[in-house]
């Protein structure tokens, strides 16, 4: 039986040592993590394809098995995402503002790391490279608990970041892996209140929820990516073909994929038959309203589930709208607050979009398939969230970290 306070507690003295460790040091380890990445892919792959045998025996969807998947492409794009991280500016230390009072006092907001970060995560193996490498970058300790599907893979990937990382003056402690796959570790893990300082859960909505709901520690989170693309009345439409195209097919298994396209009725008739028929070409079904069927008869009807749905797979829904406003609307009634596009040449009508939906990200003629932290520059993203207060889209290094204030005097009192 693992003894889960008794790691915390590791983490939790670790994290001191991490907080005021030199950005040198957390430098060069993430380097030489990234190359035991590399170095470790032989072993890394023969763990996975046992995780990847037991999903197919367990007839586990495409979809899902294609985001539990190793190979020297994507664990070279871990490797790549530890060197990114590494090269990112410091943000420990970093001061944030700068206020001299008229009693000359001098206040000083300065950021800090958050100290112990849980993360809870299923399928992707390669989330417990990123979790690593920005928890380390931003002063961090981490403590990982990773999906049974995939223990072998994040074990192997763990054995490979802790071992280099310890030869290179990261504190025993810094990274734990909780190789315990009983569900009710997760419960011990919520409640260890005082010990870890932030929890962030990566996975479906049910995983979500329950770690919402059961821990005694602040979360962060995204419950699901209901994400929408507006095709606008004056839409370029090769380009919305394209972009939609993307947004749906290109990756649909991920939580910034589009599962509702919205479409202006002025553009509808031209438009759909062509985008449906690629869109089925490459193997997505329709779900589409009354007006989408009346232009592109043989599709099915979408139902009131279908506009609140994440499907993470080759299905989308399908709605033709009388304007912006109604796009809107649909939007913020249905959505997910996670990512949204409008496809556009009125600057006016972008504008009244970004303006009027309030999600984490929303694009003016891009996909929303760019809700990354490695596209946004961050190196990878620990999660991305749609809560309000803290942080907000793809969580990186920043994110990762609070402040504190730093007051100097000379002798002051108050009076």
């Amino acid at each position: 039986m693992t003894d889960i306070k008794e790691l915390c507690q590791r983490a939790k003295a670790a994290s001191r040592k991490m907080a005021v460790l030199d950005p040198k040091i957390k430098a060069r380890a993430l380097k030489s993590m990234a190359k035991a990445l590399i170095d470790n892919s032989a072993h890394i792959i023969g763990e996975n394809i046992k995780d990847v045998d037991r999903a197919r025996k367990n007839n586990i969807s495409k979809v899902l098995i294609d985001r539990l998947t190793l190979d020297e492409k994507r664990i070279k794009a871990m490797a790549a995402s530890l060197i990114e991280i590494s090269k990112l500016k410091d943000p420990i230390g970093e001061v944030l503002e700068i206020r001299r009072r008229p009693n000359s006092l001098l206040i000083k907001k300065v950021r800090v790391p958050i100290g112990v970060i849980l993360c809870i995560y299923e399928s992707r193996p390669n989330v417990t490279s990123d979790c690593v490498g920005l928890s380390l970058k931003s002063g961090n300790c981490v403590i990982l608990r990773g999906g049974s599907d995939a223990i072998n893979s994040n074990t192997a990937i763990f054995e490979a970041l802790n071992g280099e990382a310890l030869k290179n003056d990261i504190p025993e402690g810094a990274i734990t892996m909780i190789k315990d796959t009983d569900r009710s570790v997760v419960n011990d893990l919520l409640a260890q209140e005082g010990l870890i300082d932030l929890v962030m859960p990566r996975g479906g909505e049910s995983l979500i929820r329950e770690v919402t709901d059961n821990s005694k520690i602040p979360v962060i989170k995204h419950y699901k990516g209901v994400c929408h693309t507006y095709v606008d009345g004056s839409a370029d439409l090769n380009m919305a073909m394209r972009i939609c195209y993307n947004a749906k097919v290109q990756r649909p298994g991920v939580c910034n994929a589009m599962e509702t396209m919205l479409v202006n009725k002025k553009i509808a008739q031209k438009f759909l038959p062509s985008m449906i028929k690629q869109l089925k070409d490459a193997g997505v079904e329709i779900r589409g309203c009354g007006e989408t069927i009346r232009i592109v008869p043989g599709i099915n009807k979408a139902s009131e589930e279908d506009w609140y749905a994440e499907y993470l797979d080759l299905i989308l829904s399908v709605r033709v709208v009388n304007d912006l406003d109604e796009a809107i609307e649909h939007i913020m009634k249905y959505g997910s607050y996670h990512s949204d596009a409008i496809i556009t040449k009125d600057k006016k009508a972008a504008e009244k979009f970004l303006n009027n939906v309030d999600s984490a990200c929303v694009y003016v003629n891009a996909s929303t398939r760019f809700t990354d932290g490695g596209e946004f520059g961050k190196g990878a993203e620990i999660g991305i969230s749609t809560d309000k207060i803290h942080a907000r889209g793809p969580v990186g290094v920043e994110e990762l970290t609070s402040y504190k204030y730093v007051i100097y005097g000379k002798g002051q009192i108050r009076k």
